[in-house]
């Protein structure tokens, strides 16, 4: 059971929180099996060939596996109260549906039609930089990754990792430290914090850190669809 009003404390406070063993052992690796075959995926990405970083990922495509669109459609619905919530604090107008298909219909009325639930695959020397995903006009300001795989059992390094900007400051490192199964819910790009005069906007990103040995796999749940 996923304590969601933790996860909604969590990511005022921090930006992210912790979901541990979302997934068994089991459906995490049927899922990273998916990744050797062609699979339900509308097009594969090599990370060097776009500066990304070392590594790939396989997008998606309809109809997408069960695991895959029950977790978007299950965990938007508990996301966003938050998503406008923030965007209420930040002063942006915008404001989401409570189900995922009405925020779906919106994101086809304005051209964004490509599934973004990804499967990621690193290997030895594999990284990704420090990224947002931002993919069309509108945008959902939250997004989930689960871990596929077992650290230090199938790889080394590759720690999932994220940075905070605030204004007029350096940016604040952050590791989170996940294991097989576990999800990292996270801000896509912004999230407001209290300050004296008010909520201010502080900006974020995340990435990969390089992974040592062994092979990593990861499961991308973004809830906004791409132009």
């Amino acid at each position: 059971m996923v304590d969601w009003a933790q996860v909604a404390s969590d990511l005022d406070e921090q930006g992210h929180a912790l979901i541990r063993a979302l997934l068994t052992p089991e459906q995490c690796r049927s899922m990273a099996a998916l990744y050797a075959g062609a699979g339900p995926f509308r097009s594969r990405v090599v990370m060097e060939r776009h500066g990304f970083g070392r590594g790939e990922y396989k997008y998606f495509d309809h109809p997408m596996p069960g695991l895959v669109a029950g977790l978007r459609e299950s965990v938007y619905p508990r996301l966003a109260p938050i998503a406008n919530r923030w965007n209420e604090a930040m002063g942006v107008d915008v404001r989401y549906p409570p189900q995922h298909a009405e925020f779906i219909a919106r994101c086809h009325a304005a051209g964004q039609c490509k599934p973004t639930p990804l499967l990621l695959q690193y290997g030895p020397g594999d990284y990704n930089c420090l990224h947002q995903d931002l993919y069309g006009e509108q945008v959902f300001p939250l997004q989930m990754v689960v871990l596929l795989s077992e650290p230090e059992r199938d790889f080394s390094g590759g720690e999932f990792v994220m940075t905070e900007q605030r204004p007029r400051m350096q940016s604040r490192p952050m590791v989170l430290p996940l294991r097989q199964g576990d999800a990292a819910v996270i801000a896509v790009h912004h999230r407001p914090v209290q300050g004296t005069r008010g909520a201010y906007r502080v900006n974020l990103r995340h990435g990969v850190s390089l992974v040592r040995s062994g092979r990593r796999h990861t499961l991308g749940i973004i809830f906004h669809d791409a132009t």
